[in-house]
């Protein structure tokens, strides 16, 4: 799957997932899913942001946790429903 992954991904100037990495993160090769999940780790990343409360009480921005495993979670249920 390697060659596979670095073959189409090169020269990806969309940023796009190429075909074949979908249809074998689908049909449920460990790698490939590991490829998508690390390709939309910023994003999920981005949508998991909120502002947190240390323990005096003072606030920052981080990933509220939860929300990052619910995202992730729901990515890849959505990867193996994809109907081809």
């Amino acid at each position: 799957m390697t060659g596979m992954i670095d073959a189409n991904t090169k020269d990806n100037e969309c940023g796009l997932l190429p075909y074949p990495i979908i249809l074998a993160a689908n049909k449920g090769d460990p790698e490939a899913m590991n490829y998508v999940i690390l390709h939309y780790g910023s994003y999920i990343a981005s949508l998991s942001m909120r502002k947190l409360y240390d323990e005096r009480g003072n606030t920052y921005w981080g990933i509220d946790v939860d929300t990052h495993d619910r995202l992730r979670s729901k990515l890849m249920q959505g990867i193996l429903a994809f109907k081809i």
